[in-house]
């Protein structure tokens, strides 16, 4: 069954948490997994890989914006996410305010929550989503 990890951000700002996303990611491919990331959209997904690109000067993920590809990490907007996650069925970062259709393929599902008011709401709903069907939760409080 898929585990679900909540990781609790003390902050509102958005680029504040997809620095937090580099970092869970670049912890996912150096434990030699593969990572999809669902963004909310595509200036997400641009700014997402801009800063994995720059996140660390010593560090290396690579990762594209299709699913298709061989990628470690591949960055899809939640529109075209169904239809691309390809082979990937490891890890799943969520940043988007959906639960990802088809999650439950991947071992591992990892949402982010960053404290502003419309998508803590969401954040919730997703919770009890999962929650409702008996996933295993686990939360994280994490100071940024």
């Amino acid at each position: 069954m898929t585990r679900v990890d909540f990781y609790i951000l003390s902050t509102d700002d958005p680029s504040a948490a997809l620095h937090y996303c580099c970092r869970l990611v670049e912890k996912a491919v150096n434990s030699r997994h593969r990572v999809v990331v669902i963004a909310a959209d595509d200036a997400v997904v641009t700014e997402l890989g801009e800063q994995l690109w720059g996140y660390r000067a010593e560090a290396f993920v690579p990762h594209g914006h299709d699913g298709r590809q061989l990628e470690s990490v591949a960055i899809l907007s939640a529109a075209e996410a169904e239809s691309h996650y390809g082979d990937h069925d490891d890890v799943l970062i969520n940043l988007g305010a959906e639960v990802p259709a088809l999650f439950s393929r991947f071992q591992r599902v990892a949402e982010l929550v960053f404290q502003q008011d419309e998508l803590l709401q969401a954040s919730r709903q997703r919770y009890a989503f999962y929650k409702h069907r008996g996933y295993p939760l686990f939360n994280h409080n994490i100071r940024v």
